[in-house]
């Protein structure tokens, strides 16, 4: 069962760029800014967030954004080496947005964004039970990522985009 969608409030607006020629340079800036604020300040996680993949052809960002572009909410698809498979990452959400459903919202449209492909992730061991709440499964044993527990998990191929 998927989780609860909530309604989004009337200030935000879902936003999506495919390709990093879609994404001026400024929204970039907001949306690293917004990662770097999470997960290494935050998180106290020191790591190279800035890791190139955002300049991949096939990467796409999904943020929502108030009504001067700053951004509440983020993630980014990237297509994997293996053919037909996607991965989901960098899902965060500014302090003061949170316990809206931004995350959700932003997941169920990055789900179906990925149109049917298999997506893995990366997701932090805590959240394990609230990913698969939109059909995720642990794909492997759980594993440290820059000092924090993460779990791989799996969203079958043909289940992307059902509309959860």
């Amino acid at each position: 069962m998927t989780p609860s969608a909530q309604a989004i409030p009337a200030e935000l607006s879902l936003r999506i760029a495919r390709g990093p020629a879609a994404l001026d340079l400024e929204t970039f800036h907001r949306i690293a800014r917004l990662r770097q604020e999470v997960f290494v300040v935050e998180q106290d996680c020191p790591y190279l967030d800035l890791d190139g993949r955002d300049l991949e052809p096939g990467t796409v960002q999904l943020w929502f954004a108030d009504e001067t572009g700053e951004p509440a909410a983020g993630l980014r698809i990237l297509a994997e080496a293996e053919p037909g498979v996607r991965s989901i990452g960098r899902v965060v959400t500014a302090a003061d947005w949170r316990g809206r459903g931004l995350a959700g919202a932003l997941l169920r449209a990055a789900i179906a964004e990925c149109g049917g492909d298999e997506v893995v992730i990366h997701a932090q061991s805590y959240l394990t039970e609230w990913y698969g709440g939109f059909g995720f499964v642990t794909s492997g044993a759980e594993f440290l990522e820059d000092g924090i527990p993460h779990t791989p998990m799996r969203l079958a191929a043909g289940r992307a985009g059902n509309g959860r």
